[in-house]
C-alpha cells in the first residue's frame, strides 16, 4: 500500500477572469508599405489586418505582462497573494534564463510562487490553460495565473513581404481557480515535428553574431494555411467531441488570430451556425502568437460581443508544429 497522501484540489477548474494590454502605438498598414512592395489592399485580402499595436521601449514582456495580469485579477476578484502559480507563454522573452514568469510574479505581489515559462508558439495559451487546470484539479495550486504575452516586432523581418505585416506585440492574462462544476473541457494537443520548418527562427541564437541581421520569424506561407484550415478543423471538432457538445451549443469561437482567411475557413468548414460569435481580433491586433486568444476573449467581453457563462470554443495552433483545443466557459 502506497504511504503517499492523496492529493487535494477541486473537483474541476474554471477561468475566473481574464485582461489585455495592448501597446500604445498603433501601426497601420501603411507604415508597413515603407519596406515591402505591396498595397494596403493586398494585405488586408491576404490576412485580414488592417493595424496592429507595436510595444515601445518601456513597453517589455514583463511589463505587459503585469499590465495584462492586474486586469486579470480585478477581473477575477482575488489578490496577487493568492497565486499558487504563474505560467507564462512566449517566444519573445529574450533571457535564455531566468524564466520571465519569476520576474512578473514579483512584480504583481504574488509571493512565492512556482512560476515558469513554456514555449509553445501560439498554441503556448492553451497549454498553460491545461497546465494550470491541473494544478488547480491536483491540488498544487488553488489560483493559477497564465499569461501569453509576445514582442513579436522584435523578431519581425521588415523586408520579409511574405510576414512583415503579420505581426503584433501584446499580453493576454486569465486566471484559473476551483469549480464546482465542469468549465474547462479535455483538451486536444500534440505536435507534428515533421512540419517544424514551415514556421521558424531564421538564424538560431547560437549562430547570430553581432552586425548580422538579426533573427526573425519566417513562414511557409501555403502550407501554413493548408495545415492550418484542414488539420486544425479536424482537432477543433475533437475537441468539441470530447467536450460532449455540438457546433449548436456554442456560443463562441476564439481561434488563434493568425489570418482572417483561415478563420473564416475554420468556420465554413466546422459549419458553425450564425449564432455562434467568432473572435476576428486580428484586424486590428494582428497575430500576436500566444497573447492572441486571451486578448480576443478579452475584447469579446469587454464589447459585450460574448457574455460571461457562455460557452467557447478555443484552439492555438503555430510554430512546432503544435496545436491545443479545448471548449471553456467565458468568466
Amino acid at each position: 500500500m502506497s504511504k503517499i497522501k492523496p492529493a487535494k484540489g477541486s473537483p474541476y477548474a474554471r477561468i475566473l477572469g481574464v485582461g489585455g494590454y495592448r501597446p500604445t502605438r498603433v501601426v497601420p498598414n501603411e507604415v508597413i508599405l515603407e519596406t515591402i512592395d505591396s498595397s494596403d489592399e493586398w494585405i488586408r485580402s491576404r490576412s485580414g489586418i488592417a493595424t496592429r499595436h507595436w510595444a515601445g521601449e518601456d513597453e517589455t514582456v514583463a511589463s505587459m505582462s503585469v499590465e495584462a495580469s492586474g486586469k486579470a485579477l480585478a477581473d477575477a476578484g482575488i489578490s496577487a497573494e493568492q497565486i499558487g502559480a504563474v505560467i507564462v507563454s512566449t517566444v519573445s522573452h529574450f533571457k535564455q534564463t531566468p524564466a520571465v514568469a519569476t520576474e512578473i510574479a514579483d512584480r504583481i505581489g504574488a509571493g512565492k510562487p512556482a512560476a515558469f515559462d513554456i514555449s509553445a508558439g501560439c498554441a503556448g495559451f492553451g497549454y498553460g490553460l491545461t497546465l494550470a487546470k491541473g494544478l488547480v484539479v491536483e491540488g498544487s495550486a488553488e489560483y493559477v495565473l497564465v499569461i501569453g504575452v509576445e514582442r513579436l516586432s522584435d523578431l519581425t523581418d521588415l523586408e520579409d513581404r511574405a510576414t512583415a505585416f503579420l505581426f503584433g506585440d501584446g499580453a493576454g492574462a486569465v486566471i484559473v481557480g476551483p469549480s464546482d462544476e465542469p468549465a474547462i473541457g479535455p483538451t486536444v494537443w500534440g505536435s507534428e515535428g515533421d512540419k517544424s520548418e514551415t514556421i521558424k527562427q531564421t538564424v538560431p541564437w547560437d549562430k547570430y553574431q553581432t552586425g548580422d541581421k538579426f533573427p526573425a520569424i519566417t513562414q511557409e506561407g501555403q502550407a501554413v494555411f493548408r495545415w492550418a484550415v484542414f488539420e486544425m478543423a479536424k482537432v477543433a471538432q475533437q475537441a468539441l467531441d470530447a467536450a460532449g457538445i455540438t457546433p449548436d451549443d456554442l456560443d463562441v469561437f476564439i481561434p488563434h488570430q493568425a489570418n482572417m482567411r483561415i478563420i473564416d475557413s475554420m468556420v465554413k468548414t466546422l459549419k458553425l451556425p450564425e449564432h455562434v460569435t467568432v473572435a476576428r481580433d486580428v484586424e486590428t491586433t494582428g497575430n500576436t502568437s500566444a497573447a492572441s486568444i486571451p486578448l480576443a476573449m478579452e475584447r469579446l467581453l469587454a464589447t459585450g460581443q460574448a457574455k460571461s457563462g457562455d460557452t467557447a470554443l478555443v484552439i492555438g495552433f503555430g510554430a512546432g508544429l503544435v496545436y491545443a483545443a479545448t471548449v471553456v466557459t467565458l468568466p
